[in-house]
């Protein structure tokens, strides 16, 4: 009986094949990366539409928008929340008490999807709080404020309503300036400029790493910005109590999107004019935008 030698692949063509892998590899490589970058966009820009159309439908019924943050610190999106198909969780909260009260602790640890932006890989931040990766325009939304669309005299279009950023990651040390900040006193801000955290951050001092650790919190950096620095500014963010202070909105890439009071979605570069930046947060100061805009 004859026997047959079954074929074998040789130790050559085993490595053929594995290159011909590989350079298919990396081909498809860029698109899956690119396909990512694409959806995670999508829905950022998702998100953002419907934060301000909640704000719109808000407007609609009260006549004004939701204040930034209240007497209790509860925030813009706390204010939200019937408009965002949350109901059920805005009729648990107690908005009577503090967001820290243990009233508020079951609604304060939900997580909201639509607080949430895929491009950050941090989840949460503090352990049983609910985390945001979406910071208010404290020009328009403020302490108590009860701003009306009529007064944005700048135009709908020319107005930052809300904008993306990254969340803390819960260090106190001067590591990263996307996700630590310096944490400075409210009777600090007289004297705070876009200048004042270098040097608490070149001595790793006041160094906190709670940003958005909260949707529920609308104190500053956990729930409002003002954009005195540019997207994505070398210089650290400075709060000051929660009151005030100088925030750039921070992410992983080389621009970061916001959301207008018209509605509408952009993205904007890093390298966006300070005048052009500045005029789109300012509401009314009665200036031109940039070309850049």
């Amino acid at each position: 009986m004859t026997s047959r030698t079954r074929p074998a692949f040789t130790l050559f063509q085993l490595l053929i094949v594995l290159a011909i892998l590989l350079i298919l590899l990396g081909l498809l490589l860029p698109a899956v990366v690119k396909a990512r970058a694409a959806a995670e966009r999508a829905k950022a820009f998702n998100n953002l539409k419907q934060l301000i159309l909640g704000l719109h439908n808000y407007h609609d019924v009260y006549a004004s928008l939701p204040s930034g943050v209240d007497d209790q610190h509860f925030s813009t999106t706390s204010k939200l929340l019937p408009f965002l198909e949350q109901d059920n969780l805005f009729k648990t909260i107690d908005f009577t008490k503090s967001i820290d009260d243990n009233a508020n602790a079951e609604a304060r640890k939900k997580v909201i999807k639509t607080f949430l932006s895929d491009s950050d890989p941090i989840r949460s931040v503090k352990a049983e709080w609910g985390a945001t990766n979406y910071l208010f325009n404290d020009k328009v939304f403020f302490l108590n404020s009860k701003t009306k669309l009529s007064t944005i005299t700048d135009g709908l279009s020319n107005t930052i309503a809300v904008g993306e950023t990254l969340k803390g990651d819960g260090k106190n040390k001067a590591v990263d300036i996307k996700r630590q900040y310096v944490l400075l006193k409210e009777g600090d801000l007289k004297n705070t400029g876009p200048n004042t955290g270098a040097k608490y951050w070149k001595d790793d001092k006041n160094i906190a790493g709670d940003r958005c650790a909260s949707w529920m919190d609308g104190r500053f950096l956990q729930g409002t910005f003002n954009g005195r620095l540019l997207p994505n500014d070398e210089r650290p963010d400075v709060s000051c109590g929660g009151v005030s202070g100088v925030s750039a909105l921070r992410s992983l890439t080389s621009s970061v999107v916001i959301g207008v009071c018209d509605g509408s979605v952009r993205t904007l570069p890093n390298s966006i004019s300070k005048t052009t930046w500045e005029h789109a947060i300012d509401p009314a100061d009665g200036q031109p935008m940039g070309a850049d805009w």
